[in-house]
């Protein structure tokens, strides 16, 4: 499926968002992300299907100091 992810079109596999988040190889728990302009609580993720062209906005947290 195609996807845009961040500005890029990417042709990824994952059906569903936590799958996507997984396939992507982040940590779940240190991800915010916007499908189609809205914001998915994570606790969604499992039961949000992504289409193709679905466009997703992911923020990677990083800590440090």
């Amino acid at each position: 499926m195609r996807l845009v992810i961040n500005g890029d079109e990417r042709t990824l596999a994952s059906a569903t968002l936590d799958a996507l988040i997984e396939e992507l190889g982040m940590k779940g728990d240190r991800v915010a992300v916007e499908l189609n302009r809205e914001i998915v609580p994570r606790a969604s993720w499992s039961a949000t299907a992504l289409k193709d062209n679905d466009r997703l906005e992911i923020v990677h947290f990083v800590g440090g100091g």
